[in-house]
């Protein structure tokens, strides 16, 4: 069935354009992820396929019989009345009869047999039977509880969860009959809500078209990707892996064919020069044909990667320590003890479920907030770049390049050059236009990359990032990894985008509730296998023991250890000694499997040549992995 059509639409606000003549269809069962830059009018194509905004140009088409349901980054609730009351402000007849079954029986009316009857029948008719454990459920998996509580007493991100359950309870209400928006979904959400929500809507019978950043939620519920880029629109069909090569295979097109163009622009230029002014028809089609080709020359842009290699201040022995810190607000215990000290190149990811205190550790490591007893110190050639929640701070509303100018004009890098202002706007994605926009003007996602960018601008050499993946785009997403995996400094991340996680950090500390903190040597995937299957041993009781090994008065041995001797294995190796024999052997399972696959002569060239590339990168990897292996199993443990 045919739920929805975009038709040649286009949206300006003054002179901005945010795109022109696009056109998509969505049909019944599609999940479609609309991905864009920043500013490029994402939010408000989702508006104009609900109806609340209307394009310049261009005609919008929705099935009559279809229920359209938005989840918008912006919500309107009656802040007196309770959670509870608000969710059930939807116009629907489930709800109604609900609602007004409810109130009855709080009026204490049961008496009243005839009116009893005729609720519980409308209720059978509706099979209403099992909405109300259905919301509650959903309000439970996203850790609202309290629902008599007020509205106008929760934080943004409780208000956002309330939104996303009323929004996924209507579209439960029409389903096989709604299409689904939803705006940056998992913004607010802690991972195992994620995971939830993932599932959820993965099995959901809803058509879905949403904006999400997280590309582990986009790879488990979407089957399509829209891209808005230079104002047109790109329809790729599979997951966000398929997305990118396919991204890449267009964008190497798109710089073969400006390069024709180029080459003939030169030479038809080389031509109009030496033409007399008087034409013959003849040469005023060849003159035509070369203002069509100098205007395609303008209007593509070469995709030019910049190197960010920074050129820091190099970082001293010591660098950040904390010695038995204890942190707690009232009965909630954010820090018991805690004793860490950083060395030189660690990329350690801080998890958790929200309200466990992460942004507070942060906050203490940096000596923003004071602990209640311990010790911070700081090395004395560190220089923190923070990127906190609190978004940017200024105090005039100058324009984006000035704001980044007024920190220094050039950007330093390891190999002695500079790079501009501008030019290093212009990696997170400003353009020439967009560095002169007023800061007032920027986006809430602009305003972010804006803000990430500063921080990264001054130089340091000790990054702590929290939740610096919500509101970015794809684009700048990637380019903030490939900075982050040169980056030769410390970094020290908050953060819920799975993702991210995996390819940053190969550390964690898990706050795990109560003021308990596991110091756990894996990255995100590895951990919650961990927790799933059952796997993960007490490291604070084991660190307890060793340390009580080596504090216990050894009896004088006869054998003495030479100088050459192997050094033990510590704990963190230890335990990645036990990761590896876990993993090897599941590696050579699938490049088995993967084997036999090929060798049967029924794959699609396309999935033959995914199962080979997938086999190369388990020959690569199990390669790396037994090195490492030999390498740790040859010490004493």
């Amino acid at each position: 069935m045919h739920y929805a059509s975009v038709e040649n639409i286009s949206k300006s606000f003054g002179i901005r354009t945010l795109f022109k003549d696009i056109t998509f269809h969505i049909e019944e069962g599609d999940k479609i992820a609309l991905v864009a830059r920043n500013g490029s009018g994402k939010s408000t194509l989702l508006k104009i396929v609900t109806g609340l905004d209307t394009p310049d140009t261009g005609t919008t088409w929705v099935h009559k019989d279809i229920k359209v349901v938005m989840l918008q980054q912006d919500n309107d609730f009656d802040g007196n009345k309770s959670i509870w009351d608000n969710v059930l402000r939807l116009d629907n007849p489930v709800v109604k009869v609900v609602k007004e079954y409810e109130e009855f029986l709080e009026k204490g009316l049961e008496d009243d047999v005839e009116k009893l009857g005729e609720l519980m029948a409308r209720l059978d008719d509706l099979n209403a039977w099992s909405f109300e454990s259905d919301l509650k459920q959903i309000l439970g998996k996203l850790n609202l509880h309290h629902l008599s509580e007020p509205v106008k007493n929760l934080s943004g991100g409780q208000k956002k969860r309330v939104a996303l359950a009323q929004a996924l309870i209507e579209a439960d209400l029409h389903a096989g009959r709604c299409l689904l928006i939803l705006d940056e979904p998992t913004n607010h959400l802690d991972v195992e809500m994620i995971e939830w929500l993932e599932d959820y809507l993965a099995a959901a019978r809803a058509t879905l078209l949403l904006v999400t950043h997280d590309r582990y939620f986009l790879d488990a519920v979407c089957n399509e990707i829209i891209e808005i880029d230079e104002e047109k629109v790109f329809v790729y069909k599979g997951n966000y892996d398929n997305f990118l090569e396919q991204k890449s295979m267009r964008l190497d097109v798109q710089q073969s064919e400006l390069q024709k163009d180029k080459n003939i622009f030169r030479k038809e230029l080389e031509w109009m020069r030496k033409q007399p002014k008087a034409r013959t028809t003849k040469s005023k089609s060849r003159q035509d044909a070369f203002v069509e080709v100098e205007d395609r020359v303008k209007l593509q842009k070469e995709v030019a990667e910049v190197s960010l290699q920074v050129k820091m201040t190099r970082l001293g022995g010591k660098i950040l320590e904390l010695i038995k810190v204890h942190k707690s607000y009232g009965d909630l215990k954010i820090m018991k003890g805690f004793d860490y000290t950083f060395k030189r190149g660690e990329r350690i990811g801080v998890v958790g479920k929200n309200g466990v205190g992460k942004s507070t550790f942060l906050k203490i490591a940096l000596q923003q907030e004071l602990p209640d007893s311990g010790k911070i110190n700081h090395g004395d050639t560190v220089v923190f770049g923070n990127f906190s929640q609190d978004g940017l701070i200024y105090k005039e509303d100058m324009r984006a390049i000035e704001y980044v100018k007024d920190m220094a004009e050039y950007f330093p890098l390891a190999d002695g050059t500079k790079l501009s202002a501008s030019m290093f706007m212009e990696k997170f994605g400003f353009s020439a236009e967009q560095q002169f926009t007023p800061l007032s003007k920027l986006s809430g996602g602009e305003k972010r990359r804006l803000h990430l960018m500063s921080v990264l601008f001054l130089n340091p050499n000790f990054l702590v990032l929290d939740e610096p993946t919500n509101d970015l785009d794809l684009q700048t997403l990637r380019t903030l990894e490939e900075f982050l995996m040169e980056y030769p400094g410390c970094i020290l991340i908050v953060s819920h985008d799975r993702y991210f996680m995996d390819r940053m950090v190969d550390h964690l500390f898990a706050f795990e509730g109560n003021g308990v903190i596991r110091d756990y040597p894996g990255n995100y995937t590895q951990y919650r296998e961990a927790v799933a299957n059952g796997s993960l041993t007490d490291e604070r009781q084991i660190m307890k023991q060793e340390e009580a090994v080596v504090e216990k008065p050894v009896a004088v041995s006869v054998t003495t250890t030479t100088s050459g001797a192997a050094q033990k294995l510590s704990f963190k190796e230890k335990r990645e000694l036990e990761l590896l024999d876990k993993e090897m052997p599941e590696l050579q399972k699938e490049k088995v499997l993967l084997e036999e696959k090929m060798s049967t002569g029924s794959l699609g060239f396309a999935e033959l040549q995914k199962a080979a590339d997938r086999t190369s990168d388990i020959i690569k990897l199990l390669d790396e992995k037994e090195t490492r292996w030999l390498e740790l199993s040859e010490r004493p443990q």
